[in-house]
C-alpha cells in the first residue's frame, strides 16, 4: 500500500515571510507502491481505449512510412518538445525552436531550453532502439542531456534532498505534493525499470503507468516532467508500437493541464484505470491528427514540386524539397552537408525554391543566409491548434 512518511523540516530563522515561514514543522512525504510486479485491474472500457490508441499509433507509423514521409519524425518530435516544455512554463514557437536547432550557439532563453528537450528526446529514442535492458543510468543520461546547461539542477544525478511541488521555494510549507524521501528514490527507480522491461502489459497502458510512476517519484531536482514524458517515447518504441513516430501526446496534455495533473493525482490515489484511459485517449487523438498532418505534408511537397517546375529527381531543388520537412530552415552550407552536393548546386537549388515561393529568406545579409519553409510551419501550427482544440473539447 502507498504510505505517508512523517518528516521534519528545520526552520530557518532568516527565511522571509513571517514567524510561520521561519518555524520548524512536520510534513509528510508520499511513498508509492512498487510497480515491478504490478498486475493492474483494467475494465473493458479502459482496455478498449488502450487498444484504440495502439491501433492509431500503429496506423500513423504505417501510413507515413508507406508514403515515404520518414521526415515527419523530426516534425512530430519538435512539436512534442514544444508542448512538453510548455507544460513546464517554457514558451517558444516551432519556428524559433527550429532556428535554435540550426544554430545552438545563438539560442537563448526558452528556445535553448526547448532545444535541450529535443536533444533529451533524441537520447531517449536512441536508447529505446538499443535492445539491451533499460537501466536507471539510462534515465540519468536523458536528464543529463536535458539539463546540461543548468548546473544547479545537478544534471544526471538522482536527487539527494527532499523536493516538493507547489507552495514555497525554500521549504515544503503549503506544498501541494511531497514526493518520496531521497533515501527511497533509487529503489523506486530500480523498480520502475523492471516494469519498463516487462512484456506482459499492453504498451499504451505500460507507457501511461511508467510515466505516472516516474512523476510520482520525482527523482531529480528539476526537469522531471520533461524526462517523464521522454519515457513515453522509450516505452512505445521498445514495445514496437511506434517504431518510427510517437505522436506528440504532450500537446493534448498541455491543452488540458488540469485534467493531466488530476490524472496523475488519481494514479497516486489508486485510480490507475482512469489514468490509463485518459492517457490512451490523448495518444489516440494525437496519433489521428499526426496521420492527417503526414498526408498534408505529402500534399504540400507535391505542390512544391509543381511550383518549382517539376525539377529532376536528382537535382538539388528536388532533393531539398524532400529534406524540408525534417529540416525546415536551411542555408547553402546545411544543404551541402545534408544532401551531399556542392556549394554552387546548393545555391542554385535554394534560388529556384525561393523564386517559386517554397522557401523565403529569414536572415539578414548575404553570407550564410537562412531560408525557411514557412508554409510548413503554418501547417504544423494549425495541426497543434487542432489537437489542442480537440483536447479541450473532450
Amino acid at each position: 500500500m502507498p504510505r505517508l512518511v512523517e518528516r521534519r523540516w528545520e526552520g530557518n530563522p532568516a527565511a522571509p515571510g513571517g514567524r510561520r515561514a521561519r518555524a520548524s514543522f512536520a510534513y509528510r512525504a508520499f511513498v508509492p507502491d512498487s510497480i515491478g510486479a504490478l498486475n493492474p485491474a483494467v475494465p473493458f472500457q479502459t482496455a478498449g481505449a488502450a487498444a484504440d490508441a495502439e491501433r492509431s499509433i500503429r496506423t500513423l507509423n504505417e501510413r507515413a512510412s508507406a508514403a515515404g514521409l520518414e521526415a515527419i519524425g523530426p516534425l512530430l518530435l519538435r512539436s512534442e518538445a514544444v508542448a512538453s516544455s510548455r507544460i513546464e512554463g517554457y514558451q517558444v514557437s516551432t519556428l524559433n525552436l527550429a532556428r535554435a536547432l540550426v544554430d545552438p550557439r545563438a539560442a537563448r532563453g526558452s528556445a535553448r531550453t526547448v532545444a535541450a528537450n529535443v536533444s533529451a528526446m533524441e537520447e531517449a529514442i536512441a536508447r529505446a532502439e538499443d535492445p539491451s535492458p533499460i537501466r536507471v543510468a539510462d534515465i540519468e543520461a536523458i536528464h543529463r542531456t536535458l539539463m546540461a546547461q543548468e548546473p544547479d539542477a545537478t544534471p544526471g544525478r538522482v536527487r539527494e534532498v527532499q523536493n516538493w511541488l507547489g507552495g514555497r521555494l525554500d521549504s515544503p510549507l503549503d506544498s501541494e505534493f511531497v514526493p518520496p524521501p531521497e533515501d527511497q528514490v533509487m529503489g523506486l527507480l530500480e523498480d520502475l525499470v523492471v516494469f519498463i522491461e516487462r512484456d506482459d502489459i499492453p504498451p499504451v497502458a505500460q507507457a501511461a503507468i511508467a510515466h505516472a510512476q516516474f512523476e510520482t517519484i520525482h527523482p531529480f531536482i528539476d526537469g522531471n516532467g520533461r524526462v517523464g514524458r521522454c519515457l513515453i517515447h522509450v516505452v512505445l518504441r521498445r514495445t514496437g508500437v511506434a517504431p518510427r513516430f510517437v505522436p506528440p501526446v504532450s500537446i493534448v496534455m498541455a491543452a488540458r493541464p488540469t485534467s493531466y495533473v488530476g490524472g496523475l493525482v488519481g494514479f497516486r490515489e489508486g485510480r490507475i484505470a482512469d489514468w490509463v484511459e485518459s492517457f490512451a485517449n490523448a495518444c489516440r487523438l494525437a496519433a489521428d491528427h499526426a496521420a492527417a498532418l503526414a498526408a498534408q505534408v505529402a500534399y504540400l511537397q507535391q505542390e512544391w514540386v509543381q511550383r518549382a517546375g517539376r525539377p529532376r529527381a536528382d537535382s538539388a531543388a528536388a532533393r531539398l524539397i524532400a529534406l524540408l520537412p525534417a529540416q525546415p530552415i536551411v542555408s547553402a552550407p546545411t544543404i551541402r552537408a545534408a544532401i551531399g552536393t556542392s556549394q554552387q548546386q546548393a545555391l542554385v537549388g535554394l534560388k529556384a525554391l525561393a523564386e517559386a515561393g517554397v522557401v523565403r529568406q529569414i536572415s539578414e545579409g548575404s553570407y550564410d543566409r537562412q531560408f525557411a519553409a514557412t508554409e510548413l510551419f503554418d501547417l504544423v501550427t494549425a495541426y497543434e491548434e487542432r489537437i489542442a482544440g480537440g483536447a479541450r473539447a473532450s
